[in-house]
């Protein structure tokens, strides 16, 4: 099984790719850097909570959605 910040990763790949949008559109509507969505994705990087509830509000989930399945 893979390490918490993949499988979160995955997940928000999955949630930003069903929205058909790339990384850098994605982390402009988040106000973050296209390399940091990157590193979030590829498990990484290591989001705080308030960018958790960011990237939540930019893909119109909510936190808990983000983390289902995980």
């Amino acid at each position: 099984m893979n390490s918490l910040p993949v499988r979160f990763g995955e997940r928000l790949r999955e949630l930003r790719k069903e929205r058909e949008l790339s990384q850098e559109a994605f982390a402009h509507i988040c106000g973050f850097d296209r390399t940091y969505i990157s590193g979030m994705e590829r498990g990484v990087r290591n989001p705080s909570l308030a960018a958790v509830d960011t990237l939540a509000k930019a893909l119109n989930v909510s936190v808990e959605d983000l983390f289902k399945g995980l």
